[in-house]
């Protein structure tokens, strides 16, 4: 199950890991989207859009607990790149700690905000009542979710992308019966779906922890490995703080944009919501290969084996290039068929707007793939600011577009939001991570296993 991935054909390497990590997203995307369909065929456009005007704020609680969880595993596998088994468990004790802290900060910060969250996102009073309570359950599903990623992306540290595969798999069958009945039996309304995701994803974390102990000897702490100083938590923190404000700048953007959108009526947020789900399923290979560049270039980063990054990164940037005009044509062959697949008897008004969403959005998938590929080989170095940096840009283009835009073109100027974010964020990454590279003074083209010197290396892994 352990694999490491300093030796071997980069792109091999990548793909081969990156591929359960596809699945598993596909997976993950399934959570949402069978709870989209359940509401939209089961009770009708209202549920529907109480859970896409929600859906962004809990994405927000997640993208930020992912960023940090992403960020502390950073520094595990750098570890294990090294061959340094006592540094894994510590890292490992020392993310479990600070993950906790990160559940209650998400908890406190959500439950004692929902007014002004709601308020904020200028939700119609017509679902204002039902959307609170929609949140204040799904925060806790949220918090399982968090638990989850962390434990999935500690595996995938280790060189293991199937076993987190398996657990969603079954996480997500059990969250769709679970939803099933308690909408189609029980008659629940929309906090139904809340509650059935969480209990399925509770389920799997504890599964999981099962599974880790008893498949995972390295990951066996001992009394000696919860004894961790405060300067190595540090080391975690200052990669994985910058990740989750990264994540969570990105998540502010789509709150941005949702907010925004919500002040064009129930039907146009029933629309962009069932199109944003046809976005982040054609997206999800191109955010897979990322996540597994990733994993691939901290091994390897500490292992000094930097030839072996620019060769992945390389070729990364060209699979993605093709992934992305693939995903380019299916989204406008197919666009209005998947997005009438989430929505029941749908008005050709909402159905004509999520399809223009799709259309516009497909045609930049090139530069979102940058993003990935540069942003995540960054982050897998030990280099989180610029991708904040990156975050931060995006930020500032989604908001200015949005609003800008919208008031001149009404939705479809929401629309281009996000693609313009994507073309300057785009532009940090790929430039900062040709300036850093550059540094290291390393020719693309040789024998790639050679090592070379890195002086941050050594401070990185420096004995705890």
């Amino acid at each position: 199950m352990i694999q490491s991935m300093t030796q071997g054909n980069p792109i091999k390497l990548i793909l081969l890991f990156s591929i359960p990590i596809m699945l598993g997203n596909f997976f993950q995307q399934l959570y949402i989207l069978s709870d989209l369909y359940i509401l939209g065929h089961f009770l009708g456009l209202s549920a529907l859009a109480v859970a896409g005007a929600m859906t962004p704020v809990f994405m927000m609680a997640l993208f930020i607990a992912t960023g940090f969880t992403n960020g502390l595993c950073i520094i595990t596998a750098q570890r294990f790149g090294a061959n340094d088994i006592r540094g894994v468990r510590k890292s490992f004790s020392g993310g479990l700690m600070l993950t906790v802290l990160c559940c209650f900060m998400v908890v406190i910060c959500i439950q004692f905000n929902l007014d002004l969250i709601l308020q904020k996102m200028n939700v119609p009073t017509d679902i204002y009542v039902d959307s609170g309570r929609f949140l204040k359950v799904i925060t806790y599903a949220a918090l399982a979710m968090l638990f989850y990623n962390y434990l999935a992306g500690v595996m995938r540290a280790l060189g293991d992308s199937k076993t987190p595969l398996y657990f969603l798999i079954f996480a997500s069958v059990l969250n769709i019966i679970i939803n099933v009945t308690l909408i189609g039996y029980y008659k629940l309304d929309v906090v139904g779906v809340a509650v059935g995701t969480g209990l399925a994803q509770g389920i799997s974390v504890i599964l999981c922890c099962i599974w880790l102990f008893w498949k995972f000897p390295i990951l066996r702490l001992r009394k000696s490995d919860w004894s961790v100083s405060g300067r190595f938590l540090l080391e975690h923190l200052k990669v994985a703080i910058p990740m989750s404000l990264q994540f969570s700048v990105i998540g502010l953007g789509v709150i941005v944009v949702q907010s925004i959108c919500n002040k064009f009526g129930t039907d146009t947020i029933a629309a962009f919501s069932a199109a944003g789900r046809i976005e982040h399923i054609a997206t999800v290979p191109l955010f897979s290969l990322g996540i597994g560049l990733a994993t691939y270039t901290a091994q390897n980063f500490g292992a000094c084996l930097i030839r072996r990054i620019r060769q992945g990164v390389l070729q990364c940037f060209i699979f993605v290039s093709g992934i992305g005009l693939i995903m380019t044509i299916c989204a406008y062959e197919w666009g209005s068929e998947l997005v009438a697949f989430f929505l029941s008897n749908p008005n050709q008004d909402v159905l004509n707007k999520a399809t223009q969403y799709v259309q516009v959005t497909s045609l930049f998938y090139f530069f979102l793939g940058l993003i990935f590929v540069f942003r995540q080989a960054l982050q897998g170095m030990g280099y989180p600011l610029l991708p904040l940096l990156s975050g931060l840009v995006e930020l500032g283009m989604r908001g200015f577009a949005a609003f800008y835009l919208a008031s001149l073109y009404g939705y479809i100027g929401i629309c281009y939001a996000g693609p313009i974010a994507w073309i300057g964020g785009a532009c940090i990454v790929v430039i900062g991570y040709l300036v850093i590279i550059h540094r290291y003074r390393v020719p693309l083209f040789g024998k790639i296993d050679q090592k070379c010197a890195i002086p941050r290396r050594d401070k990185i892994l420096e004995k705890d």
